[in-house]
């Protein structure tokens, strides 16, 4: 009997111990709880929280449409100053900054000025305002002055991120820190007080990037990719992770990264497409001879066409410490050759930077006795040097007589040598340095009719017809000619320069001469 119960007692164990087993089968094993990283919220806890606003240059742009236009206006450079508004608290250059904080100027580059302004702690966002406000003459004989506000630019900056939005923000389509007005072209900075003079925010340091906030990253390359962590934060890469950029280019301007990175103070954005110019002129021959340089007039006629296309062009006619850099005055050379370029060979070599080559183009401004001009492969095959001649031939050959036409003409025959150095060469389009029969017959072949329609239909800078046969050609909008052409004439006579501008042309081993052999 005993063993009867203790056979059912055993059996009732293992049906209970198999009932168990069954149930921890079907049970979901635990999940493993992760552990959530804490995000420190705080935005200045190291330094006293304010805001810096940099204005690194102001360029009025009205300056070309009145080379192209009859008249003396463009001996009267305008007057005006800045106004910057941070949460209502403002400051301006006008009695603040240099002598009155009044530019009487087209361009300031070259005078930078900042603010500072105190906000309340631990402040998540500021509104900014930066206002261009010009001194407009008014009534008769222009006696009194009227302040008129020409630009505004409205931002709403972030304590944490360091970004801002509004007029202007990161990665927008002329640049970060790069305002394009209707009126002004502005170029500025906001940055807030950091304890380790980096530029990067507390915030984004501990919660973004993991790193140290009191260690300054301008100096640090964890991924060893030959860029630091505050560029490549600034502009959205990765700084943890190795980019190759010797090679990356996204903009598409020639420019590789680490170039872009070498002209940081410069202006450089490795999105915004940028045309890099070094520039040198010549020693006059004598008092009565003409200078012999890139006039600042036709500078400033160059980057506003260029603006007008996007594309940023800065030019060093003797910027501030750069070593061997533009505005040297070079030895008088009466006549350059176009063909074997010797002596501009010497210039390229000994007068412009080998750190300079494959980045800027070079341009001299000199002499010529058929008053022209020429791009040519002098090292490398590659279409970076260009001479112009601004000369008393010159004069004669563009028929340029005034001060404001020798501006012009000068401007357009560079245009034009730029215009081959981005791609626009005669191989590819027979309209490219077609010039008057009267003065060369490019086509000799080609019928005279086919002929004088790409010399009037093929409406370019490119086309020499609009360059020196005719200074005062007018357009529908009764102004000179100062363009590439958009091909509105049509095929075949007309097509668009600009469809086939491709700015690394410069530094690429080109198989073509400016000025080849024409018919074989």
């Amino acid at each position: 009997m005993l063993v009867k119960r203790e056979k059912v007692a055993i059996g009732v164990i293992i049906i209970i111990i198999l009932i168990l087993a069954t149930l921890l089968q079907f049970q979901k094993a635990p999940v493993e709880k992760k552990e959530e990283k804490i995000i420190d919220d705080r935005i200045s806890p190291l330094e006293n929280q304010a805001l810096f606003v940099e204005i690194l240059r102001i360029r009025n742009r009205g300056l070309m449409d009145k080379m192209l236009s009859y008249g003396l206006d463009w001996r009267n450079p305008p007057s005006f100053y800045y106004v910057i508004e941070v949460d209502g608290k403002k400051g301006s250059s006008k009695g603040n900054v240099g002598e009155t904080g009044v530019y009487t100027t087209w361009d300031t580059i070259g005078y930078e000025s900042s603010m500072v302004f105190d906000v309340e702690e631990e402040k998540e966002y500021s509104k900014v305002v930066i206002s261009i406000i010009e001194l407009v003459p008014t009534g008769l004989f222009g006696r009194n002055v009227k302040e008129v506000e020409k630009e505004r630019i409205e931002l709403k900056y972030d304590y944490r991120t360091g970004r801002w939005t509004g007029d202007d923000y990161f990665m927008d389509k002329d640049g970060m820190g790069h305002y394009l007005g209707k009126n002004y072209e502005v170029w500025f900075n906001l940055y807030q007080a950091d304890y380790d003079y980096d530029g990067i925010p507390y915030w984004v340091e501990v919660n973004i990037l993991g790193t140290d906030p009191t260690v300054d990253d301008s100096k640090l390359d964890p991924d060893n990719d030959g860029i630091p962590t505050d560029w490549e934060w600034r502009f959205g890469y990765d700084p943890f992770t190795y980019n190759e950029h010797s090679k990356l280019d996204p903009d598409i301007d020639g420019i590789e990264n680490i170039e872009e990175y070498m002209l940081r103070d410069y202006f450089a954005n490795p999105f915004q497409p940028d045309i890099y110019i070094e520039t040198d002129g010549m020693e006059r021959k004598g008092m009565f001879d003409l200078p012999h340089i890139f006039y600042k007039e036709s500078q400033q006629m160059i980057i506003e066409r260029f603006a007008r296309h996007g594309i940023n062009v800065y030019i060093d006619d003797g910027w501030n410490a750069v070593p061997n850099g533009g505005g040297e005055l070079l030895p008088y050379q009466s006549n350059l050759d176009d063909i074997l370029g010797k002596q501009l060979l010497a210039f390229y070599k000994y007068n412009f930077p080998d750190e300079r080559k494959g980045v800027f183009r070079y341009v001299v401004v000199g002499v010529r006795q058929d008053g022209g001009g020429f791009i040519t492969p002098v090292k490398y095959n590659r279409f970076d040097a260009i001479y112009v001649s601004n000369d008393f031939n010159s004069m004669i050959t563009r028929v340029a007589f005034t001060p404001r036409e020798i501006r012009v003409v000068l401007a357009k025959a560079i245009l034009h040598e730029l215009g081959h150095s981005l791609g626009l060469m005669p191989g590819l389009f027979p309209g490219i340095d077609i010039v008057s029969r009267r003065v060369y017959d490019r086509y000799p072949s080609m019928p005279d009719d086919e002929y004088n329609a790409y010399l009037e239909k093929y409406y370019s800078v490119m086309n020499y017809q609009y360059i020196y046969n005719k200074p005062w050609f007018y357009s529908e909008n009764r102004s000179y000619l100062f363009d590439y052409s958009d091909g509105s004439n049509g095929l075949p006579y007309d097509w668009n320069d600009l469809e086939h501008i491709y700015l690394p042309t410069f530094q690429i081993d080109v198989p073509a001469y400016e000025d080849p052999s024409i018919e074989t």
